[in-house]
C-alpha cells in the first residue's frame, strides 16, 4: 500500500482486499506464528471431495514416484513465475481440473478436458501436460521404454493436490502454496535430466 496500515486492517485483509507481498515480514510471521488461517490447514478442515478421497496415495507410491512429483511441482512452480498474478487458488483449481480429466482417461480411456474460459489456469495446465510429456520422452531415452502409467500421474497430482490445499490459507488472495513451491524450485533449471547430469531435479535411471 505504500504506506502504514492498522494491525487490525492487516489481519482481516491480508491477501484478502490486500495483495501482499510474499516477502512482507508481517505476512511471513502471520504463516508461521499467528492465527489458525494463516497455518497450513489439517485434513479435517478441509473440503473432502476437494480431495478426491477416492484416490489412494500410499507412503510406496510417494518413494516409487517422487520424481515425478517434483517434475509436476516445478511445473506448476514455473507457471507461477511466469505469471506472477497467480495465486494458489489459481493452482488448486487448475489442478483439480486435470485431476478430474485423468480420473476420466484411467477409468474409461476417454480423452476429457474439463471445459474453462479461464486463460491462466489452461496455462497451468499446459505446463503440467507439457512436463508429463517430457517425463515420458526421458524415460524412453534412458531406459529404452516408457514406464510411467496415466495412474501414476493421476496419483501423483492428488498428492500436490492435497498438499496445496493443506498448505494455502484459503484467503483469495492467498500465496502461500506458491511461495511454498518457489523455496523447492529457487532457480529455472531443467527438472528432468539424465543420471550424467549433475545438479538435475528429476533424476531417471
Amino acid at each position: 500500500m505504500h504506506g502504514r496500515i492498522c494491525p487490525q486492517c492487516c489481519g482481516e485483509q491480508r491477501e484478502v482486499t490486500l495483495d501482499c507481498p510474499s516477502d512482507c515480514p508481517y505476512l511471513l510471521q502471520a504463516r508461521q506464528q499467528a492465527g489458525e488461517h494463516e497455518k497450513p490447514r489439517a485434513a479435517g478442515e478441509l473440503d473432502r471431495e476437494a480431495l478426491f478421497p477416492e484416490v489412494e496415495v500410499t507412503e510406496q507410491f510417494l518413494y516409487e514416484r517422487e520424481e515425478l512429483i517434483v517434475g509436476l511441482s516445478f511445473a506448476l512452480a514455473g507457471s507461477a513465475r511466469a505469471d506472477r498474478s497467480l495465486v494458489d487458488r489459481d493452482l488448486i483449481a487448475a489442478l483439480s481440473s486435470l485431476v478430474k480429466s485423468y480420473q476420466t482417461l484411467v477409468s474409461s480411456s476417454l480423452i476429457y478436458e474439463p471445459a474453462t474460459a479461464n486463460l491462466a489456469h489452461q496455462s497451468i495446465a499446459h505446463e503440467v501436460e507439457t512436463m508429463v510429456r517430457e517425463f515420458r520422452e526421458a524415460e524412453q531415452k534412458h531406459i529404452g521404454h516408457t514406464r510411467l502409467r496415466d495412474s501414476d500421474v493421476l496419483k501423483a497430482l492428488v498428492f500436490i493436490l492435497r498438499m496445496g490445499l493443506g498448505r494455502t490459507s484459503g484467503r483469495p488472495k492467498s500465496r502461500a502454496f506458491v511461495d511454498f513451491l518457489f523455496a523447492q524450485f529457487p532457480e529455472k533449471t531443467s527438472a528432468i535430466a539424465g543420471p550424467e547430469e549433475a545438479g538435475s531435479r528429476i533424476v531417471i535411471p
